[in-house]
């Protein structure tokens, strides 16, 4: 994997109108969970979940928009008994943002918004098969010049009967988000509704 250009963040190429990163709010629950229906690779949430993560949880939460549109999602939550960890619940970029780092971007704006202050190592599960899910982690790693470790942690036979593959907790740190460049947050966040 060829290591990124800290100083340089992405933009998408051939798109004429800036990307807009904020909190959710509540109205943008049905338009996430389109996003989120739209990955084949992510697991289905309901759309009561999808409201809860666009309210409950909306500070540790971030979209962005491109010309008013949701084209990018990420969820995540402070885990209450290691607030100093953010895991990641769930990453989704609509195929048409694809190929730009958008999930990184998304993952470094939250992680430098005033909720993920104190923030010192990132987490999140992902299946073996997922390889597009380890490269994203993986140059969210580098980014932060961080190691990444992993071991399973939720077993496909033990835990999920077979119907489903393990899922492999990561572990990011040292997450310094203060020392990291992100695109330009809105003036103004959306608060949950």
């Amino acid at each position: 994997m060829q290591k990124s250009d800290k100083g340089h963040r992405p933009q998408l190429a051939s798109v004429s109108s800036p990307l807009t990163f904020r909190h959710p709010v509540r109205e943008d629950g049905q338009a996430v969970h389109d996003l989120i229906d739209s990955c084949e690779a992510l697991d289905d949430n309901s759309l009561y979940c999808n409201f809860l993560q666009c309210t409950h949880f909306a500070s540790t939460c971030m979209l962005a928009e491109l010309d008013g549109e949701i084209v990018g999602w990420v969820s995540a939550y402070r885990p209450p008994e290691e607030p100093e960890a953010l895991f990641v619940w769930q990453v989704a970029v609509a195929e048409a943002a694809r190929g730009r780092r958008l999930a990184r971007r998304l993952i470094a704006n939250l992680l430098t918004s005033e909720s993920c202050e104190g923030v010192e190592r990132l987490k999140t599960t992902i299946t073996p098969d997922n390889t597009s899910s380890w490269r994203m982690f993986e140059g969210v790693a580098d980014e932060f010049d961080a190691k990444i470790t992993d071991k399973v942690w939720l077993c496909g036979d033990e835990h999920f009967a077979g119907d489903h593959d393990s899922e492999h907790m990561l572990t990011i740190a040292p997450i310094d988000a203060s020392a990291t460049e992100t695109d330009d947050m809105p003036e103004q966040t959306a608060q949950a509704a």
